[in-house]
């Protein structure tokens, strides 16, 4: 096979979009890259260098070239250049490199020496940098929840199709060492349960908080740049980050790590870890492609933290995601899933079927079914599965898969299409909560069947932070 240079590689799957118009869910290109050569190697901007971004770049640092980090506060830029932090150019296990340190992420896509992004900001920001990346001709690892909105998921869709970059969404759950859930996934896939009719999502609920005051913005925080496309609000917090703390935060705020628990910017538990079992779920009942999706979301029981008003908070100074719900989906096939923070079956999946049920967690795969088969589990899930599961590569790590990718073509195990479409029902539970009654759902033209419920699919963006509309 003829050899090619990395850069000449990425100037050619520049111009592969054309040939995979017809089947755009699948790229392909020759394996063009090799790996053990230095100046063949993927090289990273990691955007979002906080407490969750910080690991994410120090693991891309053993399989990459990390050369530029990004971030709106400063002092987390600092800490990722920290020695423990293990983050740069690596050889023979050792950084010989630092990354740059930037702060506008714009900088990083202009750049031509750099082949591929880690987007791990907060979840408002993930579409608009994601979208302008693949303009800008590279490959995305972005977190998980990839979208904030449905519209969100349509936008970022129809760049992926267009661009014909490799983009792994950050579901990791897929590729978890344990294999619980993939294991999961084949077993009921092939039949094990024979049909399933119902499955229970534990996802847990969000934290409430007591009323946050004003406070001064940090001198490393951009704040206006921090809060992008969201309203522009005032900076509250009840404690400022203790730097001595490693991946430390900003306690009872809007920001870093709590962001997760306002509707502004997140999506609370639901989309947090709804992007994981919900996807899950889904996927083990090959109910992920685009046009399929629940029909209905009904709440049996919802509690927020503050009084909601047509869907809306009507305080602003405190945590506003659910904080304890079940919310029923209906499939069109009569599969019923429930999307609860409680259970007692504990934090999980259950899947229920004509042949019995199991559970899945992050530590442990069980049920009769399960004890069943464990003198023979081998015969039942093998090599050949896991293959199959990763679209035709070899069962390896989340973050390598990617760049294995990038370099032989295919798709990755968590792609953005089948994740949209989890998504879209992890919104929608949202919404439903949200408005506090049942909402019907159209998967394939992706309307609701009211106007009220059809307004929360898209939000109005503050001006200066669109997101590219890709036609």
């Amino acid at each position: 096979m003829k050899k090619t240079s990395r850069r000449n590689f990425l100037k050619h799957t520049a111009t592969c979009s054309a040939a995979v118009a017809a089947s755009p869910y699948f790229f392909s290109s020759e394996q063009l890259l090799r790996a053990d050569a230095p100046s063949d190697r993927v090289r990273m901007g990691c955007i979002g260098v906080g407490s969750l971004g910080r690991p994410n770049a120090s693991e891309f640092s053993g399989i990459a070239d990390v050369v530029a980090v990004c971030d709106v506060d400063t002092s987390h830029m600092d800490e990722a250049l920290a020695p423990h932090e293990n983050i740069g150019i690596k050889r023979d296990g050792k950084i010989v490199t630092q990354p740059e340190k930037i702060k506008d992420y714009r900088k990083i896509l202009d750049r031509n020496d750099i082949d591929a992004v880690c987007i791990v900001t907060p979840d408002h920001w993930h579409v608009k940098i994601a979208v302008e990346a693949l303009q800008a001709g590279k490959h995305v690892f972005c977190q998980k929840p990839l979208t904030l909105t449905i519209e969100e998921g349509q936008l970022i869709r129809a760049a992926c199709k267009k661009y014909n970059r490799t983009f792994q969404v950050g579901t990791q759950q897929r590729t978890d060492f344990s294999r619980h859930f993939l294991n999961a996934v084949i077993l009921i896939q092939k039949g094990l349960l024979g049909k399933v009719k119902n499955i229970v999502c534990h996802i847990d609920g969000s934290p409430s908080s007591g009323a946050i005051p004003k406070a001064s913005v940090p001198e490393t925080l951009d704040w206006d740049k921090w809060l992008g496309q969201a309203p522009l609000v005032d900076y509250i917090a009840t404690e400022q980050p203790h730097r001595e703390r490693r991946n430390s935060w900003p306690r009872n705020s809007r920001t870093h790590y709590e962001f997760r628990w306002w509707y502004e910017y997140s999506g609370g538990k639901f989309t947090d870890w709804g992007a994981h079992h919900v996807d899950i779920a889904m996927w083990a009942l090959n109910l992920n492609g685009q046009g399929q999706g629940a029909i209905s979301f009904k709440p049996i029981s919802v509690e927020h933290p503050v009084p909601f008003k047509d869907g809306n908070p009507t305080i602003d100074n405190k945590y506003n995601t659910a904080t304890k719900f079940d919310i029923e989906c209906k499939f069109e096939n009569g599969v019923v899933m429930n999307v609860v923070s409680n259970s007692q079956f504990g934090n999980g999946i259950l899947f229920d079927g004509e042949k019995g049920r199991i559970h899945v967690s992050r530590g442990h795969l069980n049920g009769k079914p399960i004890e069943e088969i464990k003198d023979k589990f081998g015969e039942y899930v093998t090599e050949d599965d896991y293959k199959k599961a990763y679209n035709g590569k070899k069962r390896e790590g989340h973050k390598q898969n990617f760049i294995t990718c990038i370099k032989e073509g295919g798709l990755p195990i968590s792609d953005v299409f089948t994740h949209v479409q989890a998504m879209n029902v992890c919104h929608l539970t949202a919404i439903a909560a949200r408005l506090g009654r049942e909402i019907k759902w159209d998967p394939k033209t992706e309307k609701a069947d009211d106007d009220q419920a059809q307004s929360f699919v898209a939000r109005e963006r503050r001006k200066g932070y669109e997101i590219p509309i890709i036609t």
